[in-house]
């Protein structure tokens, strides 16, 4: 068992996650936010150590997406059809963001295996397919990651729990045949996206769910699913967007019970020795500091389920 006294909470993080693109839902300037409230907060900022994510190779990236998509990518030369579904306008910063959030997660990933628990400031972009993009989704940072850990043998078998407003459905795709992925996700069901590939648990809650609708699921369906499938390695999207207040969703949940989610799904990782990745995923409040909040609600949970906070 490892010394909660010591260990420190690798947070990875890079400036050039933030990408103007203009107005838009997605608040890409969330991530230098959240680094900036981490600085501030000292009881958080002592327990944890900031580092740099390492780009993703092309090898890495195509383990889990085709060529023809990464060559598309690199040219911007996606047509308007494809730009449409992605829901974002491509340029060579937005997709070099990309490649980097992809070596974020595959950074937060190797270090959580000796660390226990790691939280990439960004990440989490699960409607990116194999071969195109979805819902602000470029690159699918997880498969990616998941694929690259598989593929070095430092893991045999992976588990998604995606707490995200949206299902992941090209998680839930990549992954379909795949025995070594179990995904899981809780979402709202009359919302984007409307074709939902088959997770190996999908949780779709009806309109307006609430705090203890939400959690309850959760409670029954977590420990459960992580004692039997007995994985190497969570991979936790931790979404700000089922809030009540979020701009792109409706269900109702409030930043206290966001946070009752945060630590059950910390301590139940940590209850079962399982290595923790944390990825932020969506979030898009009607007022973007209320989306800043949860994040950083995030990251503090976890820093206290797994260090010891000096007061």
């Amino acid at each position: 068992m490892f010394d909660s006294k010591e260990i420190k909470i690798p947070i990875i993080y890079s400036d050039s996650y933030y990408v103007e693109i203009g107005e838009h839902v997605f608040p890409t300037s969330k991530y230098m936010l959240i680094k900036e409230k981490i600085e501030k907060t000292e009881h958080v900022k002592q327990r944890i150590e900031m580092m740099e994510p390492k780009r993703a190779t092309d090898e890495e990236v195509l383990r889990v997406h085709t060529r023809e998509y990464i060559d598309k990518l690199k040219n911007c030369s996606l047509d308007a059809d494809e730009i449409f579904t992605l829901e974002l306008p491509v340029s060579k910063e937005i997709v070099e963001a990309a490649f980097i959030t992809c070596g974020g997660t595959i950074t937060a990933a190797k270090v959580s295996l000796k660390r226990k628990a790691a939280i990439h400031l960004g990440g989490g972009f699960h409607h990116a397919f194999s071969d195109h993009g979805e819902g602000f989704c470029i690159l699918n940072d997880i498969a990616v990651s998941i694929k690259a850990l598989q593929n070095e043998k430092l893991i045999k078998k992976a588990m998604v729990i995606d707490c995200d407003l949206h299902q992941g459905n090209g998680t839930a795709d990549i992954f379909k045949n795949d025995a070594s992925v179990f995904t899981f996700s809780i979402h709202q069901e009359n919302n984007y996206p409307f074709y939902k590939p088959k997770s190996t648990v999908d949780i779709g809650l009806a309109d307006y769910a609430n705090d203890k609708t939400y959690l309850d699921y959760l409670y029954e369906n977590i420990p459960k699913i992580v004692g039997s499938f007995s994985p190497d390695i969570i991979f936790y999207l931790a979404g700000a967007d089922p809030f009540r207040e979020d701009q792109l969703g409706s269900l109702a949940l409030t930043k206290e019970g966001l946070r009752e989610r945060d630590k059950f799904i910390c301590t139940q990782a940590l209850n079962f020795g399982v290595p923790l990745v944390i990825t932020l995923a969506g979030g898009y409040a009607k007022n973007r500091e209320d989306t800043v909040d949860i994040h950083f609600g995030t990251i503090e949970e976890c820093v206290m389920v797994f260090t010891v906070i000096n007061k």
